[in-house]
């Protein structure tokens, strides 16, 4: 169930997404999340074609991501959970991994802020480049 909500201010409705789902994504963020990381593809019940494509997504979503992290953290004081990288940090979450460390779900603890924010991106023409971080 998606909860529909008012907004008095702007006097519009918006939706409020559960953590399971990504944006714009046909997959839960469970998913897509084990299909990205290396070694957890075979558990995900998707194409190969399609783990291609979240990796792709990803290695440019990533990028955005991170720059949006770091203007809400200038903004309102979002806090990095460590200085350092973790060495059993996977590779693939790279800088994600400062703020939401390398557990299970990490990916809807980065979806979340990013969504709230209004900062959410998508584009279909272009996946492979991601506008500027505001």
């Amino acid at each position: 169930m998606i909860r529909r909500l008012g907004c008095p201010v702007c006097d519009r409705i918006h939706h409020e997404l559960p953590d399971c789902l990504v944006p714009y994504k046909r997959y839960d963020a469970e998913s897509i999340e084990a299909g990205i990381l290396e070694g957890k593809a075979s558990a995900v019940a998707a194409d190969e074609s399609t783990i291609a494509r979240w990796r792709r997504w990803f290695a440019a979503w990533a990028v955005y991501a991170v720059g949006c992290l770091r203007a809400l953290q200038a903004r309102a004081g979002l806090q990095r959970i460590q200085d350092a990288r973790a060495a059993c940090v996977p590779a693939v979450l790279g800088e994600l991994s400062l703020w939401v460390g390398d557990a299970a779900h990490w990916l809807a603890r980065v979806i979340r802020p990013i969504a709230n924010a209004h900062l959410w991106w998508t584009d279909p023409f272009r996946v492979d480049v991601p506008p500027p971080v505001p």
